[in-house]
């Protein structure tokens, strides 16, 4: 049996690697019905020899810890695509994305509440930083924002 090796595809991945902060902006939603700000928190790291993101998200709301959230993100070379397993504090069954880039960002979609679908964009293109969005649609062509955050990336 050969040794899979790890591809380019792996090490785009892994720019999610490493201890992020940042501001998070949350529009009115269920929620949050007037919107609001918090702080996040991940940290991520490289595991099975490479194959895996596997990050640790926290959210706070003035110094309460409001939402957490478990991922494991790999790269599928048979479906040509990324797929992230996302578990999270609402203790809804795991949720499933499936993603591509998109140049210097990794867009996944996945199913969310009600049926709908989510859309999780991670743009890297800026150095040491991460913006992130997090979209919800009914019909996969209009997409609304739930959560748009900027986080920093520690230095080591």
């Amino acid at each position: 049996m050969d040794i899979p090796a790890l591809t380019e595809f792996h090490h785009q991945l892994a720019r999610g690697a490493g201890v992020w902060s940042g501001e998070e902006i949350m529009a009115p939603s269920s929620w949050a019905p007037e919107g609001a700000t918090a702080v996040g928190h991940t940290v991520a790291r490289m595991a099975l020899n490479g194959f895996a993101l596997i990050s640790d998200y926290r959210q706070e709301q003035d110094g309460e810890i409001t939402y957490e959230g478990h991922s494991v993100t790999t790269y599928n070379p048979d479906e040509e695509c990324y797929v992230m397993y996302w578990f999270d504090s609402m203790g809804s069954p795991a949720n499933v994305f499936l993603g591509h880039l998109e140049g210097d960002k990794l867009v996944m979609v996945g199913v969310g509440p009600d049926d709908s679908q989510m859309r999780n964009t991670s743009d890297y293109s800026e150095e040491s930083v991460m913006t992130f969005k997090s979209e919800v649609s009914s019909d996969g062509n209009e997409w609304k924002t739930l959560l748009e955050g900027r986080y920093v990336k520690a230095k080591t």
